[in-house]
């Protein structure tokens, strides 16, 4: 008969101390959001002094940005609550949601970037005062360069799904700021307007792609999808460091990555003539390096005898 602990001497639950909790990274959200407001008065100074079709398609991919911005604080801070009753994995999924949402506004921008361009080429309009419009689209991309730099360092340190995405949907506003220049400057150079437009709408089908990828990869990673390649191979290290031949092994080994958290099952193959506590002894000093070599790493490990066939009856399962 199997023997029950009783719960009256079942030790309490604590706060785990291989994990750690999730860094809160809300802050640098509220950077972008600054920025967002501040290339937003300036490309919006810079479309209405010129006129220029360019300059006004940029201003309105800076007001996206502030809409995703937004967004991206909201996801950050929901992304780092704990577990509870009706999400016992955690929240870090929520940042794939920002990620889709920060693409969805980046196909809105294009489409009125695009609408925008396709009618100043039909009726053609010579921008005005362009050397104020350049210096001011210039200060406001050096801002977005600036804090994109920031977000992508940050984002790929931390494995933040909404920082990475944020950044890049920022280096796109520098790209398309970069591009409308050079077609105001064509504008000077060649006195034609269309140029103006041309430019815009080379843009605007830059941004869209942009746009596409962002979806794309969020709802890869909503699909469970497998983290990259550096990770795995440090994964499969740790695993060869305990590994012994014909003593101990592993399989059915997975590792899915979710939002700015992984998760990873194993078997872990000992033999049968452990007692409990060996194996869990074992098992615990693995987990423990694995999150030593990934610390948003979380590990579930099922402990099965390496020479029972059973062992292998499920890998092909998983």
């Amino acid at each position: 008969m199997t023997r029950v602990t009783p719960a009256a001497v079942r030790p309490a639950p604590c706060p785990s101390k291989r994990y750690p909790p999730p860094t809160d990274l809300s802050r640098y959200a509220w950077l972008s959001i600054g920025a967002a407001l501040a290339t937003i008065a300036l490309k919006g100074t810079a479309a209405w002094v010129t006129g220029s079709v360019g300059l006004l398609s940029d201003a309105a991919e800076s007001v996206v940005n502030l809409v995703a911005a937004v967004v991206a604080l909201v996801v950050l801070r929901i992304s780092i609550r704990p577990a509870d009753e009706d999400h016992q994995f955690g929240h870090s999924k929520a940042e794939y949601f920002s990620a889709v949402t920060e693409g969805v506004m980046i196909f809105v921008a294009a489409t009125f970037i695009i609408v925008s361009a396709v009618d100043r080429m039909i009726t053609p309009v010579m921008p005005e005062q362009l050397g104020i419009g350049l210096v001011v689209s210039v200060i406001a991309s050096l801002v977005n360069g600036a804090v994109a730099w920031v977000l992508y360092r940050v984002g790929r340190q931390a494995h933040s799904t909404t920082l990475v995405a944020d950044a890049k949907h920022l280096a796109t506003d520098v790209i398309t700021s970069a591009a409308v220049l050079v077609g105001v400057g064509l504008v000077v150079v060649f006195d034609s307007p269309v140029l103006d437009a041309v430019v815009a709408l080379g843009a605007g089908l830059n941004i869209m792609w942009t746009g596409y990828r962002l979806i794309h990869e969020s709802v890869a990673g909503l699909m469970d999808a497998a983290p990259d390649a550096e990770l795995l191979a440090r994964v499969e290290s740790v695993l060869e460091q305990h590994r012994s031949p014909g003593v101990i092994d592993f399989h059915a080994v997975r590792v899915r990555e979710a939002g700015n958290r992984r998760f990873m099952d194993l078997h872990v193959l000992v033999p049968g003539a452990w007692n409990v506590k060996e194996g869990h002894d074992f098992t615990e000093s693995l987990i423990d390096d694995l999150v030593a070599a990934d610390p948003d790493l979380r590990v579930s490990a099922h402990l099965e005898p390496i020479e029972d066939p059973k062992s292998y009856e499920d890998v092909a399962d998983v």
